[in-house]
């Protein structure tokens, strides 16, 4: 067996598939429109440098209140393409709601290792919480969620040891949802993914957040579509049950009718999503 009950690469393909009956340029066409809509519909900064690489950039789009909660996205993309600027489209409904959204860039693989896509997602989070004053946000009311990849990375984010790595309070965030999110890299090492991410056998290991600790204990949302492949419920179900275990504040949702990407129209105003962002920041 390469991963549980697969026993080839051509069956881990197909389980890992989001894109079946899906036109991936028809999809990124849409998005990338609905985006450019969105930034011009609000007061945004674009491209702030959170870090050294041309890749370390996020979009700010402004809540219209002074000290804001700010929400930090991460964009999917299986690691490996895509960027911020397709996803700007998920902020409407946040920022209407009185949330300032950092839609969030980062290097890809193989430009980068696994474990620097890692390390920029983190960086993301600790430049939002140390310049709060001046992106106009209030650092207590910091929360996150990914699509997809970025589910991952926001997993990682509530395993990350922010004080002893960053020197930053642990319970910086304050909720996080994950969305169509990987938790068990594994079978990709088997996928034809692997010349791309690259992943060795330590990368699977310190950076699959169903073997990880939760260093924040802040709630917690794991959402799936019904229409996605069925490894993205069970290894959401799985992480869910692991986090319970552990004491974890956290909720999981199944959406019937939803596949890999038409479950991001929640985002939209008045979708769950912006519900539960509220509900994590209180307003």
């Amino acid at each position: 067996m390469l991963y549980r009950h697969f026993t080839t690469q051509e069956e881990i393909d197909r389980a890992y598939d989001p894109m079946l009956g899906r036109d991936a340029s028809v999809l990124v066409k849409d998005w990338q429109q609905r985006s450019e809509a969105s930034r011009a519909r609000h007061r945004v900064t674009l491209d702030i440098a959170y870090g050294p690489s041309t890749a370390e950039r996020m979009d700010i789009f402004h809540a219209q209140s002074p000290n804001a909660p700010v929400h930090v996205f991460y964009h999917g993309g299986y690691w490996r393409s895509l960027s911020h600027r397709e996803f700007s489209f998920i902020v409407d409904g946040l920022v209407k709601a009185g949330i300032t959204v950092a839609v969030v860039n980062y290097a890809l693989c193989p430009q980068v290792r696994f474990s620097e896509l890692v390390r920029q997602s983190q960086a993301a989070v600790a430049y939002v919480y140390q310049h709060a004053k001046a992106l106009g946000v209030d650092p207590a009311q910091l929360s996150i969620s990914g699509h997809s990849a970025g589910g991952h990375l926001s997993a990682m984010l509530v395993s990350t040891d922010w004080e002893g790595t960053f020197g930053l309070p642990n319970q910086l965030i304050r909720g996080a949802l994950c969305v169509s999110g990987l938790y068990d890299l594994r079978p990709f090492p088997w996928s034809w993914l692997q010349p791309k991410l690259q992943l060795s056998g330590r990368d699977v290991q310190e950076f699959s957040p169903l073997w990880l600790p939760c260093r924040v204990s802040a709630p917690m949302q794991l959402v799936v579509g019904g229409q996605e492949p069925e490894e993205f419920e069970r290894q959401m179900t799985t992480y869910g049950e692991q986090l319970l275990q552990n004491g974890q504040q956290v909720a999981q949702h199944l959406f019937s009718e939803a596949d890999h990407f038409s479950i991001l129209e929640h985002y939209l105003e008045g979708g769950c999503f912006v519900e539960w962002v509220k509900a994590f920041h209180k307003v």
